[in-house]
């Protein structure tokens, strides 16, 4: 990690989202084994892994962002288990903390994107059963069903503005707008689907 992307998480001081050296922090040592700044004006404290995912990490960091990049490689949770020589349910436990990250991450990034065009489209699967056979997949099971996954597409960025998990109905369509309207700026966008 760089300290000078170390910034005082302090929303109320002055030096707020300022970086290191714009800032009053300065290095303080270490707590629990991880380096830490104190920012001189508030007297907060702050982990060098402030606003990462390796945050409170139990595990060698570099070993977590092994296994993460493995992972977004396309590699499985057991070949990247073998990989970085850990259990699977410690790679489990990495992908979603990294997963929960990220979403916060494009939740911050992602508003008001000006799209243009946006292609609509719905996929359709199931889960478990297929919707004429759920009678019988009811006995065993609750969540058996058809599911459909509504996908808003902006074309021109390669980039997929939301998606929704849910029926073939106007309410999962009015979620899917909804959504788009969340993270797109006040120009309507010229949108297209199939028939």
């Amino acid at each position: 990690m760089d300290w000078e992307s170390l910034y005082c998480p302090n929303r109320h001081g002055w030096y707020d989202g300022r970086p290191f050296f714009q800032g009053q922090l300065v290095k303080n040592g270490r707590s629990h084994g991880q380096q830490q700044a104190q920012c001189r004006a508030c007297e907060t404290h702050v982990s060098i892994r402030y606003g990462t995912a390796s945050l409170d990490l139990h595990a060698d960091p570099a070993i977590f962002e092994t296994a993460v990049r493995a992972l977004a490689k396309g590699h499985s949770i057991r070949a990247t288990a073998r990989i970085v020589h850990v259990d699977k349910e410690a790679v489990c436990a990495w992908l979603d903390r990294a997963a929960q990250h990220c979403r916060l991450v494009m939740r911050y990034l992602w508003r008001d994107l000006h799209v243009i065009e946006c292609q609509r489209d719905e996929l359709w699967s199931f889960v478990h059963t297929k919707q004429h056979h759920v009678p019988c997949a009811r006995l065993s099971d609750e969540t058996s069903s058809d599911a459909w996954v509504w996908v808003a597409f902006a074309p021109v960025w390669r980039l997929v503005l939301a998606f929704v998990i849910g029926q073939r109905t106007q309410k999962s369509a009015d979620v899917l707008l909804e959504r788009v309207l969340h993270v797109t700026d006040a120009h309507i966008p010229f949108f297209t689907s199939d028939p």
